[in-house]
């Protein structure tokens, strides 16, 4: 019997070293005519799970580009809001009292209490800390309005005719102060677009700015972004390169400012953005042909990259006006506008679904593009990583 198993042990032996030898002389023929040795199935799966994780990393980063609106004045773990802070890691919320495409209040806005507890159950839901935002610029446009308990805000044109920058920063804190009470940590204002044009249905028609004095305008706008610092409310200024001499609403269709624009209106920009003051800058869905003969602010590195970024030298976060507005949607495919605002240097999208029409999907379709670009070099890697690393900055000093 213990011969028979010396017997078993040396053929086993024997087989072994026999299987060696055929291994590396296989391996050594495979590398001298150049050709890789077929990897173990344990090399292949690590290298596919290096790949899985790099791809989830992107996809996360792309995540934080994007701040989508939704229906809901109260969340649960089961609402569509939270499904996509889980599914996608969005990197804001931004937040109305009222409904555009189903012409109805409320959108998520009835009260302070209810406000305050829906952005509280937004934050617990959140992985990631979230940019909260809200269009509280006073006047006409502010969603927390005075009938739903709210403090009331006077219009940018108001603050402007009164000419005390003392007053706008004290009006602008206690803005400041409730919007930090009830959880905001940005308000997409001020408003620095000079009234060339008071007629203007969609900013001096409204009350929307300062003034038609650019100088004016910086003063007013520097004192609302101090009133608030103080709360620690990122503000935003807006829109770039200026609205203030368009005959049209973007929200509706393209605005071509190429023979009303007047160059004093990047002044506000330029000035605010030397002392230091701006956070972000919000572009405008609007056409110059002498800068750009193709494409709006939005999607145009000519206005984004070479003026905003290197004449300008703003090094902040640049976040898209909404790309469901008309400007964007009746001109471009959803692809290729999503593409052109990342190319252009846009860092945030804004996806209001407060548009024409509510499309759950479209968060999702807009990670997609901008991952499936980057996958088939459409969209550089670094520009991603660039832009996530501006947010994650800014998102820092909340």
């Amino acid at each position: 019997m213990l011969n028979t198993y010396k017997t078993i042990i040396g053929v086993g032996l024997v087989m072994l070293l026999c299987g060696i030898g055929i291994f590396a002389y296989y391996t050594i023929n495979e590398k001298k005519n150049g050709r890789r040795p077929e990897l173990r199935p344990t090399q292949q799966q690590s290298e596919q799970k290096i790949a899985d994780v790099k791809d989830q990393e992107l996809k996360e980063q792309i995540g934080q580009m994007l701040m989508i609106g939704f229906r809901g004045t109260e969340i649960s773990k089961d609402s569509y809001i939270v499904q996509e802070m889980e599914d996608l890691n969005i990197g804001g919320v931004i937040l109305f009292d009222y409904d555009v495409p189903s012409k109805s209040f409320p959108r998520n806005i009835i009260s302070p209490k209810q406000t305050k507890n829906l952005i509280a159950d937004l934050k617990k839901f959140s992985g990631t800390p979230l940019f909260v935002a809200i269009d509280a610029e006073g006047g006409k446009v502010n969603r927390l309005k005075e009938k739903y308990g709210f403090i009331a805000m006077p219009s940018p044109q108001k603050l402007g005719a009164q000419n005390n920058p003392e007053e706008t920063k004290k009006i602008s804190a206690a803005l400041a102060r409730q919007l930090a009470d009830l959880g905001f940590n940005v308000n997409f204002a001020p408003v620095v677009d000079v009234n060339i044009n008071p007629d203007n249905p969609i900013i001096g028609g409204i009350g929307r700015t300062f003034s038609n004095e650019p100088n004016k305008v910086v003063e007013q706008a520097l004192a609302f972004i101090e009133g608030h610092s103080e709360p620690g409310i990122i503000t935003c200024l807006k829109h770039f390169p200026g609205h203030g001499s368009s005959r049209n609403d973007s929200h509706l269709g393209m605005v071509d400012i190429t023979n009303t624009y007047q160059d004093k209106e990047l002044i506000p920009f330029e000035k605010i953005i030397e002392q230091e003051k701006a956070c972000m800058v919000m572009t405008a869905h609007i056409i110059n042909k002498n800068i750009d003969s193709e494409y709006p602010a939005t999607l145009s590195p000519l206005f984004i990259q070479n003026i905003l970024r290197e004449k300008l030298g703003f090094n902040g976060v640049i976040v898209s006006d909404d790309m469901q507005m008309g400007a964007i949607t009746e001109h471009y495919g959803f692809d290729e506008a999503i593409i052109r605002a990342i190319n252009a240097g846009c860092d945030l999208l804004i996806i209001s679904n407060n548009g024409k029409i509510y499309d759950e999907q479209a968060p999702e379709q807009a990670r997609d593009i901008i991952f499936n670009a980057v996958k088939q070099g459409k969209i550089s890697r670094e520009q991603i990583t660039q832009s996530y690393l501006r947010i994650i900055t800014l998102k820092s000093k909340l």
